[in-house]
């Protein structure tokens, strides 16, 4: 059993991953009323009549409705098969962040909500999909957390505090796309010409988030540092730190390739489809560090 509970444990990270990808698909083309204000129907219709919003938005709930049934099955195989406790809570994580983030988009579809609430759709997503892939890992040697060295209290810290930090940044740059800010900033790395702009409206919300994610930047580039330093080339911490120094870089160029491309609604699009995407890779190797700074000094055994 335990191949088939890797499967689904797989299947669902999957999953997650790409209610995540569709749902920022949704966001950028504007299709979450592509089916009205019913719900679980669309347009008062179980199968609608095609457009491009209703298809997009059908189909994100569609995908919605797949993984959720994934993830039933994956519960109940990790709690009848698997003895760790960490999988246990990951899959748990995994169907709460699921289930809450349905019951929103529920609510969002039925009764208008401000762009501050809307912005949690991605966040809630993100912490979903965070869960899933940690979940996969348990089955793989990456979930296996014997460690034969001391974490230092203070890099413990530094990880969970950059976490944190990323998932501040991450509510943001949704707080922009909800908002449809992203053209309070023309230009980059400059913002309307300016290196600090006039701070009100669509540009004081743009030219935060810009900053922020400078912000977090630095503190990825600080993490890798403090990694290198203080342990092996060969640990997962550096190695970790490493591909969030680079996720990181990425996502700063991939932020100003989509203000590059305004103006171009196809070339747009894409790139900010790539820019949800590496933030979501990010934050998962920045979750994955979060979890190896609780197995200090503790030894994990396969799951069975």
């Amino acid at each position: 059993m335990q191949k088939l509970t890797q499967r689904f444990a797989n299947l669902s990270a999957f999953g997650m991953f790409l209610i995540l990808a569709m749902g920022a698909l949704v966001t950028k083309t504007e299709a979450g009323r592509g089916c009205g204000d019913d719900w679980p129907l669309c347009n008062g219709k179980l199968i609608p009549a095609y457009t491009i919003s209703s298809f997009i938005e059908y189909s994100h709930r569609l995908v919605v409705g797949i993984v959720t049934l994934i993830l039933v099955v994956t519960f109940y195989l990790v709690f009848r098969y698997v003895k760790r406790a960490d999988a246990k809570w990951f899959i748990s994580g995994t169907v709460l962040m699921t289930l809450i983030q349905a019951g929103m988009g529920a609510m969002a579809v039925i009764w208008p909500q401000s762009s501050l609430v809307l912005a949690l759709h991605f966040g809630l997503s993100l912490l979903a999909f965070a869960f899933a892939l940690l979940l996969s890992l348990v089955f793989t040697p990456l979930g296996q957390y014997q460690q034969d060295r001391k974490i230092r209290t203070g890099f413990k810290v530094l990880v969970w505090i950059t976490a944190i930090y990323s998932y501040v940044v991450v509510y943001l740059g949704a707080f922009v796309r909800h908002t449809v800010s992203s053209g309070g900033c023309s230009g980059w790395p400059l913002c309307n010409g300016e290196v600090i702009p006039e701070l009100s409206g669509a540009t004081g919300i743009v030219f935060t988030h810009r900053v922020a994610a400078l912000l977090l930047f630095f503190c990825i580039l600080f993490l890798y540092l403090q990694a290198k330093r203080q342990y092996q080339a060969s640990d997962r911490l550096v190695a970790g730190s490493k591909w969030s120094l680079i996720l990181v870089l990425m996502q700063v160029l991939s932020g100003a390739v989509v203000t590059w491309s305004m103006g171009n609604d196809v070339a747009y699009l894409f790139t900010g489809m790539i820019h949800a995407i590496i933030i979501a890779c990010l934050f998962g190797f920045l979750c994955y560090l979060c979890v190896l700074t609780l197995y200090d000094r503790k030894g994990q055994s396969h799951p069975g």
